[in-house]
């Protein structure tokens, strides 16, 4: 039976939101848990980290490095069944992204859509080479591993059709199938709303941290926007953002009875929020403990980062070394 390499990552460009948790880091614990051993691989991405850093932002990488991985560690990844590491631990992958990049048109690569959009968004003199190359890095990040399954949003569904692109090309080059051709996998709701209705983002600064004080964090979800109806008057849930949040995460009895009293009338959105709030605060009660405990343990964090970082370093340079000598370089000593 064919070994399918999963692999996925987040930025350490902030502590992970709701939307994190829901899309990203749940579904792929679930999978990195069930799967073969060693054949999960989740990273920090740290380096992708850097496209749009300014030198202020340099010392809150570490800081944030630390918090997603005492996230990841809260919602119960098995770091004995896969490889949990820092991207920038393994130097591999910036040598792979080189290859690549001397690989792969440059007029295809202009077409990538996440980049026309922040090009749109952020201030021309901030735009780095970084962000435009960072379909590439992210094509090194999974076809270092040979790695099958990518679980994405549909807004990262091109990055992974490049990244096949590039293992075409590369293979055709070579004249070998150096490389398998990755899948994205979709996961189930994966979009996951702000406290403004548009797709949460930490850019956006409409983010719903769970991890946050319950004091910052009830101020979040008071930030909700709604719209101006009163008390009595009866409201609609399918157009409301709290019922939109709480459809996530609350059990199906719970979201039909805050269903009925909307329609009803007599209940406020006020009301609606305080019970997001506390069922937020009810069905991650263990998770955020788990995280306060790991953020006071420091060096236990850098030793489980280090640990899977010399595990997924020797798969790497095995790999890295296959690819040089096609390409008729000494392999790494």
């Amino acid at each position: 039976m064919e070994k399918k390499i999963m692999l996925t990552g987040i930025r350490s460009t902030g502590t992970p939101h709701l939307g994190n948790i829901l899309s990203v880091i749940i579904p792929s614990v679930s999978i990195a848990n069930k799967n073969a051993k060693h054949s999960s691989f989740i990273f920090i991405a740290d380096l992708h980290s850097m496209i749009q850093m300014e030198k202020e932002s340099i010392s809150t990488i570490k800081n944030y490095t630390y918090q997603i991985a005492a996230a990841w560690l809260a919602f119960g990844l098995n770091i004995d069944n896969c490889l949990f590491y820092r991207q920038s631990d393994i130097s591999s992958v910036t040598e792979l992204a080189w290859y690549f990049n001397c690989f792969y048109p440059y007029k295809r690569l202009t077409l990538a859509h996440a980049f026309k959009k922040e090009i749109k968004e952020i201030d021309k003199k901030k735009i780095s080479v970084g962000l435009f190359t960072y379909p590439i890095l992210m094509a090194a990040d999974i076809l270092l591993y040979n790695a099958k399954l990518i679980p994405v949003g549909k807004d990262q569904l091109q990055h992974i059709e490049i990244a096949r692109r590039i293992a075409y090309y590369f293979n055709k080059k070579i004249g070998k199938q150096l490389f398998v051709l990755p899948n994205a996998f979709l996961q189930k709701k994966m979009f996951v709303i702000g406290t403004d209705g548009t797709k949460m983002s930490k850019s956006k600064k409409n983010c719903i941290n769970i991890f946050s004080s319950d004091e910052i964090l009830k101020k979040q979800i008071m930030s909700i926007r709604t719209d101006s109806k009163s008390v009595k008057e009866k409201k609609n849930p399918e157009t409301d953002y709290i019922i939109s949040l709480y459809s996530l995460i609350a059990p199906v009895d719970k979201i039909e009875i805050m269903k009925k009293k909307y329609m009803k009338g007599g209940y406020s959105y006020f009301e609606a929020k305080i019970a997001l709030y506390e069922y937020i605060i009810h069905k991650f009660s263990s998770e955020r403990k788990k995280f306060f405990s790991f953020i006071k343990n420091k060096s236990l964090l850098d030793h489980i980062l280090d640990s899977g970082a010399k595990k997924a370093k020797k798969i790497a340079e095995e790999r890295l070394n296959f690819i040089r000598k096609h390409l008729k370089f000494n392999p790494i000593i």
